[in-house]
Formats: structure tokens, C-alpha cells, sequence
């Protein structure tokens, strides 16, 4: 989604700011998802764009949507922006401002000095999952005002971006830094759609790098009326057979579940399913339930990595009894036990991959500790990226982290207001916070 230029694209007549004139009705939030709505897909992001350029008279309006790793973002649609020299290519995060706004959720405000253009930059986030950015460059810093609207529309541009995904491939193909294996695309498929979920009580973000080979892991949450529903599995052997094994432990957990299933009958079903269909395959799993009324919180570990809690600044390994495998015979029952989880503590749980034996001189404990300001959707990524940096950027095995934050069940509402941060371009930022905005 890019539009720049003066005028002449077609687009509405809408007044612009720099013709000194009346601005029109006020860029709202129902008029961008409105306007999106009448328009296909694929274009529904560019009629947005041109709004909002026509509305605040920016030289240019782009939309950049970020990658599977999150560690980059590509920009949809035509190629040029406005003095960006910036063609259709993968923008990488680091150092930049776009990773300042993706980091702290704050826009940022860039001024070129010598009568260059303003570059604005807004993060487009659901409940705290960080789909892309919203990026501007108009002829003069924007006041409060002209923030709040941009914010409202970088709001807005969340909500298009899921309600039109499914319908189109322009967004996966923006997602992907290299071409996936066929095992890849599967497993990415077994994910939930979002990577990340704010709510009153918790916040929750998973990440996922694949081996070289693709080893079968996946995570998944799921939010009921009065619980919150985490699994983190690994399937044995790598590549296809790995994604297909893991698609058959997802799906039967995702059945159980969504029947109503306890914890207890999830597992039975799923350790069901891989040993009449897995061909001798094995996964190993756990599943974690939290009630969203008293935070009592249950799981079962069937041959997984243990779980790792932060609690008052210390990291302490969960040392749960353990289960077999999903699929190893004969059957076998799985034992429910009780998590003492309270609020201010984080969760963290992992895969095998994120203990492989070239990471040894990484201190997983030590890293928690470190990242414990930071957001789980970035605590997630900079633990993955660690494991990554320490096998030389080449692993043996899937490295997958499912990172928690208990916030409590006193929480009974979030802020999800987008316009007194966006007001105040220039506010410190506050990653540690305990309810972020978005």
C-alpha cells in the first residue's frame, strides 16, 4: 500500500490541508473500515492510503507489513516512495526507526531539517500483535491532532489487515523473508494467526524458527469465556513428515478442545490420534490451562521440556512429573497437575531446540532475566534470535518459545486507547508496562 504524488491518481476529492481549505468529514475510524469494506482485498489497504494522503495532504501514505521472524518489513505496493530511494524490497529492523516503533509502540516523528519532508511512522498492532507500520512523509510536523487521526487509522489498518488476509495471498507473500520448504508452509499453517494476544489478566506471544530441516514444532492458544489455553509440542524427525505428524497432534487437540474437552481427555485424544495414525511417530507436548476467574492454573507435560518461570526478578525451572509422549505405545493416562502461577510472573515455555548443545555457553536463565522489561512478543523474538546468533545462524532442530505474562484476574479491563500515546510522539516509552495499549 503505497500512494504518492500530488493528485491525479483517482482517487476521492476530499481537500486536502495544504489547500487551506475544509478537510471534509474527519478521518475516522468506521470511515476507514467502511471504506475498505467496498473495495476488493487486494486494494482494500491503497483506498485507505489515498484517503489518508488526500486527508492530511502527504506527499506519501505506505503500509509495510512485517515478516514471519518479525525481524523485517516489506512494503506493499508500489515501489518509490516519496525521497525514501527505498524500492520493493525487504527492509531489515535493526538500528532503524521502524524497529523503535515496532519496540516500544509509540510512533515516531522524523524531521529532515532544510525544508525536507516530515516522516511519520505508526505501528499497525491487534492486542499486541505487531502486524506491520503505517508510514508518511508530509510537508510539516503534525500536530496533536493530525497524530490522533493517524493513529486512529493505524488502528483501523489492524483490523483490515485481518479481516481481508484470508482472502488474499498479498499478505503471506509480504511475510516471507525466503521461500519456504513445503514442510515450512505446513507448519506455518498449524500456527494460530496471530503470534500474539493482549488481554486484562494476560498477555501471551509465541516464535518459531525453523531448523534448517524442519524439526515439527508448533505452539497455539486459544481464549474462552473463563480460560486461556496454551500448548507448545514438538513432532519427531524433521521435514514433511515432522509437518504432517504435527498436523495430526494439532488437529486433535484443537478438536478435544473446541468439544469442551479438560486438559486430561485433550491429551488421551491427541496421544490417540498419533498412535493410530502417526505411522510409529511420537510427539511430546505441553498443554497449559489458566482460568481467567481465580488464576488457578493446570497442565500436563507429556515428554516436554520443562517450563521456565520468572518470578521477582529470579528465574526457577518447573519441575512438573512427567508423562509419555503422545503416541507411544501401549496407552497410557496423563496426569493433570496444578502451576502455582501468580500475578507478575512470566511464563516461559520452550522446545528442545532452544536447548541445543551449541547453545550450552547461553545462559537461557540469565536472558529471561535481561529481556524481563520487554514486551513477550519481544522477549519471545530476542530469545529465539540468541539461540539462533549462537548456532551460527544454522539449527539442528526448531527453536520455539511461548512466552506469558499473568497479569491476574483483578484486571478486569485493558487500555486499548490509541490516541494519548500517539498524541505525544516525543513521551518516553514504557515496555515494562503491565497492560501496553495495543
Amino acid at each position: 500500500m503505497t500512494v504518492s504524488g500530488p493528485d491525479g491518481d483517482g482517487g476521492p476529492t476530499t481537500r486536502s490541508r495544504e489547500d487551506g481549505g475544509d478537510l471534509g468529514r474527519p478521518m475516522t475510524l468506521a470511515g476507514a473500515l467502511a471504506a475498505a469494506e467496498t473495495a476488493a482485498p487486494v486494494e482494500s489497504l491503497d483506498v485507505v492510503a489515498r484517503m489518508l494522503k488526500e486527508h492530511l495532504g502527504a506527499a506519501s501514505v505506505s503500509f509495510l507489513i512485517t515478516d514471519f521472524t518479525g525481524g523485517s518489513v516489506v512494503r506493499l505496493g508500489t515501489a518509490g516512495s516519496v525521497d525514501t530511494d527505498e524500492p520493493a524490497r525487504r527492509i531489515t529492523l535493526h538500528g532503524t526507526l521502524y524497529d523503535d516503533v515496532m519496540r516500544t509502540q509509540r510512533p515516531g516523528v522524523e524531521d529532515g531539517g532544510g525544508g525536507a519532508l516530515v516522516r511519520i511512522v505508526a505501528p499497525v498492532t491487534n492486542r499486541g500483535d505487531a502486524i506491520g507500520l503505517l508510514e508518511l512523509f508530509m510537508p510539516a510536523a503534525p500536530d496533536a491532532e493530525v497524530m490522533r487521526e493517524i493513529g486512529e487509522t493505524a488502528h483501523a489498518l489492524a483490523y483490515i489487515v485481518i479481516a481481508n488476509r484470508s482472502f488474499t495471498d498479498v499478505y503471506q507473500w509480504g511475510r516471507r523473508t525466503i521461500p519456504l520448504s513445503l514442510a515450512a508452509e505446513i507448519q506455518h499453517r498449524l500456527l494460530p494467526a496471530s503470534l500474539a494476544c493482549e488481554a486484562a489478566q494476560f498477555t501471551v506471544a509465541g516464535a518459531l524458527e525453523p531448523a534448517d530441516h524442519v524439526g515439527g514444532d508448533t505452539f497455539d492458544y486459544v481464549i474462552d469465556r473463563d480460560t486461556v489455553q496454551l500448548s507448545v509440542t514438538d513432532a519427531m524427525g524433521h521435514d514433511v513428515d515432522a509437518s504432517l505428524l504435527a498436523t495430526l497432534l494439532v488437529g486433535a487437540l484443537r478438536r478435544a478442545r473446541r468439544a469442551g474437552a479438560g486438559l486430561a481427555e485433550q491429551a488421551r485424544q491427541a496421544d490417540r490420534a498419533i498412535r493410530e495414525h502417526g505411522r510409529q511417530g511420537y510427539v511430546t507436548g505441553q498443554l497449559l490451562r489458566i482460568s481467567l476467574l481465580d488464576g488457578r492454573a493446570e497442565f500436563v507435560n507429556a515428554g516436554h521440556p520443562w517450563p521456565l518461570r520468572m518470578r521477582d526478578g529470579q528465574v526457577r525451572e518447573i519441575t512438573p512429573m512427567i508423562d509419555m509422549p503422545f503416541g507411544f505405545h501401549p496407552p497410557h493416562t496423563y496426569r493433570v497437575q496444578s502451576l502455582d502461577l501468580r500475578p507478575g510472573d512470566r511464563l516461559v515455555m520452550l522446545t528442545d531446540g532452544m536447548l541445543e548443545r551449541n547453545a550450552s555457553s547461553l545462559d537461557l536463565s540469565d536472558l529471561i532475566v535481561r529481556t524481563r522489561a520487554l514486551h513477550p512478543r519481544e522477549a519471545a523474538r530476542s530469545l529465539i534470535t540468541a539461540i539462533v546468533d549462537a548456532n551460527h545462524g544454522s539449527l539442528q532442530d526448531d527453536a520455539t518459545v511461548m512466552c506469558l505474562d499473568w497479569h491476574g484476574v483483578g484486571h478486569s479491563r485493558r487500555n486499548a486507547d490509541t490516541g494519548a500515546d500517539l498524541a505525544d510522539a516525543s513521551a518516553p516509552s514504557r515496555p515494562g508496562r503491565t497492560t501496553p495499549r495495543r
